[in-house]
């Protein structure tokens, strides 16, 4: 079924329509579930042993160890109750909407039960946007700091309380504005967090553009070459580095104009992730393929119950309650 390059018809549904002939119940589901789980054919998760036994009860049991394991089991499928027919038009809804959708609309477009569940669904499909081995960024980058929140009365950036968030660019030269886009979320603003969130995101050897903050300067000594320019004093502080302010423009005109009501603090990052996730698929022709490559990549993501989506203490970022 997978390719190297999954092809419309043959590896993913390329409308609507045919998705719903694809996945009329679970068994369809569960076959093209582990079909994404295990490309190479099956791994038990106890003893990575290759053979199996289907059982009757369609569990796959390792032949080497006996542990019985199902094909949602550890991911954000796990024990669901809810037909996985109405999970794939779950992903194919948030996956097709190009500028997203709220748990809301997605509440009401499958008449699920609860909003709980729609706002639960939401956010175990948001922690699968983002691959953790995904490639870095490369060729000329830059890279600043912007502030997401509320209008904070006589206070401005850094002494206004609101979240701090890294942004990395590529600009990939005449014929194309912008590139590919990385987000992070730093506890403080003007930290060496930058400079961290910098060489995580950026492969080495690529050129950096900042402001004139001092401390990115080192990057100049950790395999990049660095190149800034101070935009305190220019008469348009948003041309010095136009993609990080068009970034972030596009990103809170986002979180305003798709998502209608305050984002939970601790959530933040979550959302930087399906911002990330869109953005640097803004121009896919395909909505069906976007589908495959959400599926493929919630299938290794781990099953995030609802307590610890709920839990604020559960993020290393914040233990307040409220953003916006």
């Amino acid at each position: 079924m997978e390719s190297a390059h999954p092809v419309g018809g043959v590896d993913y549904p390329r409308t609507f329509q045919e998705l719903r002939e694809w996945f009329p119940d679970d068994a369809a589901c569960l076959a093209y579930l582990a079909r994404l789980r295990w490309p190479d054919g099956f791994v038990c998760p106890e003893c990575q042993g290759r053979s199996f036994w289907l059982t009757g009860a369609g569990l796959w049991m390792c032949r080497a160890c006996s542990r019985r394991t199902s094909v949602t089991a550890g991911t954000i499928f796990h024990r669901t109750r809810t037909p996985l027919s109405t999970w794939f038009a779950a992903v194919w809804f948030v996956a097709s909407q190009k500028n997203g959708m709220s748990a809301q609309s997605l509440h009401r477009v499958l008449g699920l039960k609860s909003y709980e569940t729609a706002w639960a669904w939401m956010h175990k499909l948001r922690r699968a946007m983002v691959r953790p081995e995904r490639d870095l960024l490369h060729g000329v980058v830059e890279v600043d700091e912007t502030f997401i929140g509320g209008v904070s009365v006589g206070h401005n950036g850094a002494s206004s309380g609101k979240a701090v968030v890294m942004v990395a660019v590529e600009k990939p030269g005449p014929g194309r504005k912008l590139g590919r886009i990385r987000l992070g979320l730093a506890a403080r603003p003007d930290t060496l967090g930058l400079v961290a969130f910098a060489q995580n995101t950026v492969a080495e050897g690529s050129t950096i553009h900042t402001d004139g903050a001092r401390m990115m300067r080192r990057l100049g000594e950790l395999g990049y070459t660095h190149e800034y320019a101070t935009g305190y004093n220019a008469p348009d502080p948003s041309a010095v580095l136009p993609g990080v302010h068009l970034t972030a423009s596009l990103l809170k005109r986002w979180l305003t104009g798709t998502l209608h009501y305050g984002v939970a603090e601790h959530q933040l990052p979550y959302y930087l992730d399906e911002f990330t996730f869109r953005f640097n698929r803004r121009d896919a022709t395909s909505r069906g393929l976007l589908f495959y490559q959400l599926l493929q990549q919630a299938v290794q993501t781990d099953p995030h119950p609802l307590q610890d989506l709920l839990d604020p203490e559960s993020n290393p970022y914040f233990t307040t309650s409220a953003w916006g």
